[in-house]
């Protein structure tokens, strides 16, 4: 069995042990109320549109940065693979981040202005 398959395979039963595991202890014990997490910043600094700008490009570059990390990772550490093909990995989810955020912003916009 090749090393990418075991790397998969080993990934996989990890995330699926922790998730049966967690199943399995809030199975076990009573669930208690809890209460809403506390913001960091007082309630008027995070509305409006700003803190709509903020928030989603945010979580658009976040998540870009996370996707870079793995696939750099990944093909640099396992597949041994470099040069242009990671400039292109770098590169590729870049565009796709710059098409899909207006598209984001829009969508959250309207979900946001369609509660009020």
């Amino acid at each position: 069995m090749s090393l990418n398959i075991t790397l998969m395979l080993t990934g996989y039963l990890l995330v699926m042990g922790y998730l049966g595991l967690g199943l399995l202890i809030m199975r076990r014990r009573p669930t208690r109320p809890w209460s809403p997490a506390r913001r960091l910043a007082p309630a008027p600094a995070r509305r409006g549109c700003p803190a709509l700008v903020r928030q989603v490009t945010g979580t658009a570059l976040g998540g870009y940065m996370m996707l870079v990390a793995v696939a750099v990772g990944y093909y640099h550490g396992v597949a041994h693979l470099g040069g242009r093909f990671l400039s292109s990995a770098v590169t590729g989810p870049a565009l796709l981040v710059g098409i899909s955020l207006p598209a984001f912003l829009l969508a959250s916009w309207l979900a946001t202005r369609r509660r009020r």
